[in-house]
């Protein structure tokens, strides 16, 4: 059987971290996943939120490195949890039990609250200039392209 999903979306409230009774950490937060279509009459996009909860480290690193409003990618499998409310009814709630969690944006992108910084995705081309590297080692071109060697 395969159980297997992958949603990218952002967090609507920075995760809650909580531990078992015997201290095994446990991390919920919902994401917000927007629909590749429009609405019926091709308005806005509707918007699904979707309930997440990552174990052990992984719960550990999220509550650690994700904030209200960054992009996360979640991959894990879809789980059907029963449950009895206050009122003694009998509920069913879904949600999605991560195994990886990953960073679905760069630091300077998303909300900076965290103190881990991404690496940002290389410019256009493939190339991004070294980092570290001094200014004085780039040469700015004139507007005229004849000074391209391509």
């Amino acid at each position: 059987m395969l159980n297997h999903i992958v949603i990218m979306g952002r967090l609507t409230r920075d995760p809650e971290l909580r531990r078992t009774g015997s201290g095994i950490a446990v991390a919920s937060f919902t994401v917000a996943v927007d629909r590749d279509f429009g609405g019926r009459d091709g308005g806005e996009k509707e918007t699904d939120f979707i309930d997440c909860v990552a174990w052990r480290q992984t719960g550990e690193f999220v509550s650690k490195y994700f904030t209200k409003g960054r992009m996360a990618v979640v991959s894990g499998r879809l789980q059907i949890r029963s449950w009895t409310d206050k009122d003694g009814n009998k509920r069913r709630t879904a949600e999605i039990v991560a195994d990886n969690v990953y960073f679905g944006d760069s630091k300077r992108d998303g909300d900076s609250g965290s103190a881990y910084s991404a690496p940002a995705a290389p410019a256009f081309g493939g190339y991004s200039a070294p980092t570290g590297a001094p200014a004085s080692d780039f040469a700015m071109l004139e507007d005229d392209d004849a000074q391209l060697p391509f």
